[in-house]
């Protein structure tokens, strides 16, 4: 699904107009980015949906496979998605398995 589908449906359901819907989406859209990418990080946690976190990850050593060397990864932070445990039940129940 996309962000216009998600805008039309949202729309649809609750009778308000595209552009309010469109607005509102952008709007949490970047609360949500602002909130992870301050320097002083924020995570969102939304009840019954979940939590979006920043996480860090240790420096590491990788290799260039092209090249045959050895490169050093340096720490790094990188958003991630937590989902709430009713949202995760709702999805096992719900969804049909993929093949």
């Amino acid at each position: 699904m996309t962000k216009a589908e998600i805008v039309a449906e949202i729309a649809q359901r609750t009778g308000i107009e595209k552009f309010v819907v469109q607005e509102s989406v952008e709007t949490f859209m970047s609360v949500l980015k602002d909130a992870l990418t301050k320097e002083e990080a924020e995570n969102v946690y939304l009840r019954g949906f979940g939590s979006f976190i920043v996480k860090k990850r240790a420096e590491k050593t990788g290799r260039n496979i092209s090249k045959n060397t050895t490169i050093i990864i340096p720490a790094h932070y990188i958003p991630s998605f937590k989902p709430a445990k009713v949202f995760m039940d709702s999805v096992k129940k719900n969804v049909k398995q993929v093949k």
